[in-house]
């Protein structure tokens, strides 16, 4: 089973797409953008989701990397 929260790699418009439970939430430019995506669905304890696997995916990219290499 995957995790519900799906981070992929960084986008040619810069950002990463957030995708939770199948549903594109936005893209993310640094953790407080997705944090304020997971809270935005429901999850106040987002912080302390954001390195667990079972919660979140991290695509394409290191976790917690937004920039350009």
């Amino acid at each position: 089973m995957s995790a519900p929260i799906v981070v992929d790699g960084l986008s040619r418009s810069g950002g990463r797409r957030v995708t939770i439970n199948g549903q594109i939430a936005g893209f993310a430019h640094d953790d407080r953008d997705l944090v304020e995506f997971l809270r935005r669905a429901g999850l106040d304890d987002a912080w302390d989701l954001l390195d667990d696997p079972h919660w979140i995916e991290w695509r394409g990219r290191r976790a917690h990397r937004y920039e350009v290499a």
